[in-house]
């Protein structure tokens, strides 16, 4: 009876040492990640409106009008001085901020890269004057937030890259073709330009035939010009100063077609800009389907790999 009893007692000082364990790693990631406000003052380019963000159904986000941060730094000992700036999709109304958000930046940590989750405001007329401009604008305050800051977080200024999908991936390859202007006050002169860029299952071009018009009509409304398509079509803005590139995709995309990042990884090549290209077979729009689903990180972490920004 007396051996029974002991028993007991230490299978249950093991549960509750195990439940105490769990308890503290919960409360160790909470604080392991930080929200801040992208704009320490007024919001550029906005009206003040209600805040009416919430989550739907499918745990987007919409009504973005306060653009936000998510710091997630790699563990101590494992960091390499690289960082990521991640642009969840949405076609520019919503905003996968979990999917193509904080699961991405777990996974980016994991390779011992900084991330750092742009919730980026969508654009409307009712929140700001310009809704084209809203986004970038985030985008470059991201950019010139993360170098000013760069110490405070254990990053390299000279290794901050940039990563979007779908519309994010828009939004990330027009930081990365649009840098030579600025779309923010940027009083110090820092650099808008991201080191890198990788854009998965990207919105590229806002042409009539290849691009996606939903993200279009979102950005830059139903009846653009045709100097606001050139504009944003951002394979039309590729030069030899273009950030190198990492592009991902299914070629049964249904919703953005395939041409979007074939005619990107083009221009990058006839302007001499370092580029990788990987077209799934199948995988769909999202990669919810194999093979795609399961593997199209490592492929990202290779090229990142291979192009030396793993390294200390």
């Amino acid at each position: 009876m007396l051996s029974l009893l002991m028993k007991f007692k230490k299978e249950n000082a093991l549960r509750i040492l195990t439940f105490t364990l769990l308890l503290l790693l919960t409360i160790i990631n909470s604080f392991a990640q930080q929200t801040i406000a992208l704009y320490p003052g007024k919001i550029p380019n906005s009206i003040k409106v209600p805040n009416i963000e919430k989550e739907d159904a499918n745990h987007f986000l919409v009504n973005v009008s306060q653009p936000t941060l998510t710091i997630y730094l790699p563990g101590a000992g494992t960091a390499n001085g690289t960082s990521v700036i991640v642009c969840p999709g949405g076609g520019y109304s919503a905003l996968n901020i979990i999917q193509e958000g904080s699961a991405v930046a777990e996974n980016l940590n994991k390779l011992g890269v900084a991330a750092f989750v742009l919730k980026y405001r969508l654009p409307d007329d009712k929140a700001m004057p310009d809704k084209s401009i809203g986004p970038i604008q985030d985008a470059q305050q991201a950019i010139m937030l993360v170098r000013q800051r760069a110490k405070e977080w254990h990053v390299d200024t000279a290794r901050v890259g940039i990563m979007g999908f779908s519309a994010g991936g828009h939004l990330a390859s027009t930081a990365g073709t649009h840098f030579t202007k600025s779309y923010i006050d940027n009083p110090g002169k820092i650099s808008l330009r991201p080191d890198f860029m990788i854009l998965v299952y990207p919105v590229i071009s806002f042409a009539d035939s290849i691009g996606h018009l939903g993200s279009r009509d979102n950005l830059i409304g139903k009846n653009p010009s045709a100097q606001q398509i050139a504009l944003y079509s951002n394979e039309l803005q590729i030069t030899h100063e273009t950030t190198p590139t990492f592009l991902i995709q299914a070629g049964d995309d249904g919703l953005v077609s395939v041409n979007n990042s074939i005619v990107f990884y083009r221009a990058l090549q006839k302007n001499n800009v370092p580029a990788g290209l990987h077209i799934f077979p199948k995988g769909q729009h999202g990669f919810p389907y194999e093979p795609a689903h399961s593997t199209w990180f490592q492929y990202c972490a290779q090229w990142l790999t291979e192009n030396g920004w793993l390294k200390p």
